[in-house]
C-alpha cells in the first residue's frame, strides 16, 4: 500500500508532528507511514483522511497485493 500523506501535509502546511498530534499518534508513526513501512489501522487511516477533509481512498492507494 502506498499513500499520499506527505503530499497532503505539504498542501495543508503541516509538519509530521502537527499531523501526529491531530490524529493522536507519535511523530514516528507518521514517518513510518510516509515511508510505507507501516500499514495503518482502519481507524488511523480514517483519522488521517478526516484531518485532511478527504476520503481514505484519496490518501491511501491499495495495490491489491
Amino acid at each position: 500500500m502506498n499513500n499520499r500523506i506527505r503530499e497532503y501535509r505539504a498542501r495543508h502546511d503541516l509538519t509530521q508532528e502537527d499531523l501526529a498530534r491531530k490524529v493522536g499518534v507519535r511523530r514516528e508513526t507518521i514517518v513510518f507511514l510516509e515511508k510505507n513501512k507501516y500499514n495503518p489501522s482502519l481507524k488511523l487511516a480514517h483519522d488521517i483522511a478526516s484531518a485532511f477533509g478527504v476520503t481514505i481512498e484519496e490518501i491511501f492507494i491499495f495495490d491489491g497485493k
